[in-house]
């Protein structure tokens, strides 16, 4: 890869961008016994099972994407993470108006737009 100011900033993107998939992906190990019930009240299958295992996905797809490895994959894995995780815990269609309702409204927005830049990450690697 040539030094260049527009490679610099792929490099960058790729690596913050994995930076914050491997974070939540370890995280998640440490807030289980947080995030289990959660995920059961939406009447997922398996939430222990489903937690480890979308951990450990997002966290080595997020280390490819900070390393560089296998980049369109990695973020094609992670916008079908990112779309699932939003629509199976983000679902603020499924509350009341109020601060809850606008706060997962925000997290949902920002899951849009981490989405749109896993997209280009896939695209500038192909």
């Amino acid at each position: 890869m040539d030094l260049t100011l527009p490679n610099a900033f792929v490099a960058l993107g790729q690596l913050l961008l994995g930076a914050l998939f491997v974070y939540g992906g370890i995280n998640h190990f440490f807030i289980a016994p947080k995030i289990v019930p959660m995920i059961e009240a939406r009447g997922v299958p398996f939430p222990h099972l489903t937690l480890y295992a979308g951990s450990i996905f997002q966290t080595v797809c997020g280390a490819c994407l900070m390393l560089g490895i296998a980049v369109p994959a990695a973020a094609l894995g992670l916008v079908v993470f990112t779309i699932a995780a939003s629509v199976m815990l983000v679902n603020f269609w499924d509350l009341p108006e109020g601060e809850p309702r606008e706060m997962l409204k925000g997290v949902f927005a920002s899951n849009a737009a981490i989405v749109g830049g896993l997209l280009i990450a896939a695209a500038q690697a192909m």
